[in-house]
């Protein structure tokens, strides 16, 4: 260190002798220091846009390993190395600041201790130290910490790196050098507050200098960046609000669960639901279970509401748990068991891993619909699948297309059927038919972009309303929940016309079974109406939601386009004066549409009536064979 301050002293005593000025020879070492500084000024900005040039595909990283630390810092470091980049190189700068200030604070106060060198500045004493002078000096602090916040508001607008920093780490980091100023302001000499103040102000000009010379934007996507953004902040979102820190009762709950979870070895069957409306796609098995079987059903849900609470109290083979999204990462990467059965899709693409541990759990994929994961899923939602219970032929037919036209690994098919069908189709016959005069029809759109309610709704209804029928319009839930007030607004626009009503109480189906014709866009209402009462449905032709881009890459027509000359007609959102006269038609020939429909579901829907029990025998089958491996081992 004193060769460091005997080297700079001679610079600064030089800058003294050129101006004989000892303030000016601060500024005049402060802009050499600069000077001789620019090459690591110069490599501080490229290193910088390495970083955030690097910085989407190590934010695709974290998506794509979500949860997976060990993995995440692997994968990051191959894409350091790769780029020859350090981490820890954005700290020498620091240093060199750092060590830059010790020697400007010793060279100042052996310039003061020099009898030869002026101290007087346009009036003022260099040498003087404002906590000793009191208020007078009060504006060198206040001086030095307004540079300081100068510069941190530069940085924050137009550092290639701190630019793309949180909020958090940008205000933090601006809080801490305006304090650090007005520190040193207050308890080191005025020429050292002039010299920190001068090189703020370099500071931001060379900023800008830099910015001009090495523009990041010739270097950084900034499109893939906001984009690899988007995909973190949709992971930190997963749980919904954040939870309160303290005497959050599902919080405590959830660590109880993941415990008892754990605690418990050799699980078999394990279920996983999203939400409590997921139970009613695994019922029919589950139910088959506990009659035949003395299996534990493990069920972990993510909402601490599911009804599966309730109906474990009365079945004890049911082991429920609330485990939230987040924490299910987790779970999900430890879990051991024979069998884990899951309606979710992206199995392994995004956040939700197979375990880790246990490598031999077969993953089986549960419809939760009748249409073609082909259109409607992304792609490859379910290459991670060991087994997929099929609907019916077309959900069959598209997997082993798909296996083939990608290469993939031959996933077990089971050919099980749906068994929410089958207990709708036996809750109808059981119904009691009211006889009612006007022919009623139902509306019922889906929620996707460009729907009936946000296209032509009322210019369905215009159409249909005084020629006899009873209409009832249901819209889709998200859209009382998201547009309460447009449905508002519909209800009393047609309040006075006793043939439609707009209903948002979906807590009762009698609606839809009740009526003798379904207006509907591209909602699988379709196939659940249509597969029970075998009554038609006229479709209209409303932009379609295509998740997958690629699904033409196999010679199969999705079952989503099929239905809708087979289930009934479909009518173009431009040519809706054809209405009337197809619902006319329609209702005229339901019975016709009867049979049809009937030979339809025969053909595209698999084992009706034993649905249930097909898939629940697939399930005992491969777990006991499972048992029967672990005990030859």
């Amino acid at each position: 260190m004193e060769i460091l301050y005997n080297a700079f002293e001679a610079v600064m005593n030089g800058c003294y002798l050129l101006c004989r000025n000892y303030g000016v020879a601060i500024l005049l070492f402060t802009f050499i220091s600069k000077i001789v500084l620019l090459p690591v000024s110069v490599w501080v900005q490229k290193n910088s846009i390495k970083m955030v040039k690097m910085q989407p595909e190590i934010n695709f990283i974290t998506v794509k390993h979500f949860g997976d630390k060990d993995t995440i810092a692997e994968e990051q470091a191959a894409v350091y190395k790769r780029e020859k980049y350090h981490p820890m190189a954005s700290i020498f700068p620091l240093i060199i600041q750092l060590v830059l200030l010790m020697c400007v604070i010793e060279v100042i106060k052996r310039g003061m201790n020099n009898p030869a060198i002026s101290m007087d500045f346009c009036g003022i004493d260099l040498s003087l130290v404002p906590s000793l002078e009191g208020i007078s000096l009060i504006w060198s602090p206040i001086v030095a910490g307004f540079s300081a916040w100068l510069l941190c508001v530069a940085q924050n607008a137009s550092n290639v790196l701190q630019s793309e920093q949180s909020k958090l780490n940008k205000y933090g980091l601006m809080a801490f050098s305006v304090g650090l100023s007005l520190y040193l302001g207050w308890f080191v000499s005025v020429g050292v507050a002039l010299y920190w103040t001068a090189s703020n102000v370099f500071a931001i000009i060379q900023l800008y200098i830099l910015n001009w010379l090495i523009n990041p934007k010739k270097y950084v996507d900034y499109e893939a960046l906001e984009a690899s953004k988007k995909e973190l902040e949709k992971l930190g979102s997963i749980g919904g609000g954040k939870r309160r820190r303290f005497n959050d009762p599902d919080a405590k709950r959830e660590r109880q669960d993941y415990k008892r979870f754990f605690s418990i070895v050799n699980k078999h069957l394990v279920f996983y639901s999203e939400s409590s409306g997921f139970y009613k796609y695994y019922k029919g098995f589950i139910e088959y279970l506990l009659d035949n079987t003395n299996l534990a059903v493990h069920y972990i849900t993510s909402d601490p509401k599911d009804i599966i609470f309730e109906i474990a109290k009365e079945k004890t083979q049911i082991k429920p748990y609330y485990i939230g999204e987040k924490r299910l990462i987790t779970l999900m990467m430890k879990l051991e068991a024979d069998m884990m059965v899951m309606t979710m899709p992206d199995l392994e693409n995004y956040h939700i891993k197979r375990s880790y541990i246990d490598k031999d759990i077969e993953y089986v994929n549960v419809r939760h619909e009748m249409d073609s994961f082909n259109l409607t899923y992304r792609t490859g939602a379910l290459d991670h699948y060991d087994t997929v219970f099929c609907t019916g032929k077309h959900q069959k037919e598209e997997v082993e297309k798909l296996e083939a036209v990608y290469r993939l690994p031959k996933k077990k098919l089971v050919e099980c059927g749906y068994p929410l069908l089958d207990e709708m189709r036996a809750d109808y016959e059981k119904r009691e038919r009211s006889a009612h005069d006007k022919k009623r029809i139902l509306i019922a759109p889906s929620w996707q972009e460009g729907n009936i309610v946000d296209s032509c709704l009322e210019q369905i209804l215009d159409s249909l309303k005084g020629q006899g029928y009873s209409i009832t319009v249901r819209p889709h839930p998200q859209h009382v929940r998201h547009r309460a007030e447009f449905m508002e607004q519909l209800k009393k626009q047609y309040e006075q016309d006793s043939d439609i009503a707009i209903q948002t109480d979906f807590s009762s189906n009698s609606t839809v079974f009740e009526a003798d014709l379904l207006i509907t866009d591209w909602s699988s209402i379709s196939y659940e109406y249509a597969y029970t009462t075998r009554k038609p449905v006229l479709f209209i032709n409303t932009p379609m939601k295509v998740m997958n881009p690629e699904y033409q890459k196999i010679d199969t027509v999705p079952i989503n386009i099929l239905v809708r000359e087979e289930l009934g007609c479909s009518v173009n959102v431009d040519e809706l004066d054809r209405l009337s006269g197809c619902v006319k038609m329609l209702l005229e020939h339901s019975g016709e549409y009867y049979e049809k429909i009937g030979h339809f579901v025969d053909e595209y829907v698999y084992n009706p009536g034993t649905s249930a029990e097909i898939g629940a025998k697939y399930m005992i089958s491969q777990i006991q064979k499972k048992i029967q491996e672990k005990k030859k081992e």
